[in-house]
């Protein structure tokens, strides 16, 4: 072997060491990037987090500022309560009827082989007043509710009618955030009392003609296990998620940008958020109060 092919073969050899360095360094450097964007998108969303907690926390102490100019806004609190409550009733109900009529076909499949059915009407009543009544009814008014308000603020906001309140001396906050926070604060127990209602009333229809089950037998169930504190539990958070429902949906509808689109997304927003928070309140409420 001559000595230029000796030295072919080394320089051969340290071009593809150089190229093997260089590529490995290539790789490093993109693992490095890529790393960093995904920590500079977590450190971005969870600062918007924070914004935005503390945009709802400002709208939520301007509605609390405004409850003193309640009797001057009675008109559309009462309209925002029919809009809210009224116009609300007939899904609730639907909605409660199954609700109960699956909760009794439930109950007496868990109980089969562990308790007999005498005790159906007081796990199905209890269920439904402590949990799936109030819980259900929020989603629902969440659903109709919420996305409205949403809704209905983000147009004015696009189309700057927000604005000419603003121009015209009158609070946007007092204007139309704090009737519908009051009224759905206000007709949401109201809307669990009758779903409730109406739940065990068709936990008991399943109950007495499919399940065999008397209607004195149901009904002394449902009065042996019933606690009044029990039904105080499930109001009181009805409360919570007719409040977070009303508050998220003006704060969306409020800060809605990007015309007839952004009205759409959020509209979806408001109704996402609105359920989670339902679900999450539900738990801690769960904890604090039972």
């Amino acid at each position: 072997m001559t000595i230029i092919g000796i030295y072919l073969i080394r320089f051969n050899f340290l071009l593809k060491h150089q190229l093997l360095i260089i590529l490995l360094n290539l790789i490093h450097e993109n693992e490095v990037t890529l790393i960093l964007r995904i920590f500079q998108k977590i450190g971005k969303k969870t600062l918007d987090l924070f914004e935005e907690i503390g945009q709802v926390s400002i709208l939520l102490i301007g509605i609390l500022k405004s409850f003193v100019s309640i009797p001057k806004s009675r008109k559309i609190i009462l309209y925002q309560m029919e809009h809210i409550g009224v116009n609300s009733l007939p899904l609730v109900l639907i909605i409660a009827v199954f609700t109960g009529a699956v909760a009794a076909w439930q109950a007496a499949y868990q109980l089969k082989g562990i308790a007999p059915l005498s005790f159906l009407g007081g796990a199905t009543s209890r269920a439904i007043i402590t949990e799936l009544g109030p819980v259900l009814t929020g989603i629902v008014i969440a659903g109709r509710v919420g996305a409205s308000i949403a809704a209905e603020l983000g147009t004015m906001k696009v189309t700057e009618q927000i604005d000419a309140l603003e121009t015209m001396a009158i609070n946007p906050v007092r204007y139309l955030a704090m009737p519908r926070f009051l009224a759905s604060v206000l007709m949401m127990p109201l809307l669990v009392v009758f779903a409730n209602t109406i739940a065990v009333a068709g936990a008991f229809i399943v109950s007495n003609y499919f399940l065999g089950v008397s209607f004195a037998v149901f009904f002394t169930s449902v009065k042996r296990f019933f606690a009044f504190s029990d039904l105080i539990a499930g109001l009181v958070k009805t409360v919570f998620f007719g409040g977070v429902t009303a508050l998220l949906g003006c704060h969306i509808g409020f800060r809605t940008e990007g015309g007839a689109e952004g009205v759409g997304q959020s509209t979806i927003r408001s109704f996402v958020l609105s359920a989670a928070l339902i679900l999450i309140l539900d738990y801690v409420l769960w904890m604090l109060i039972f």
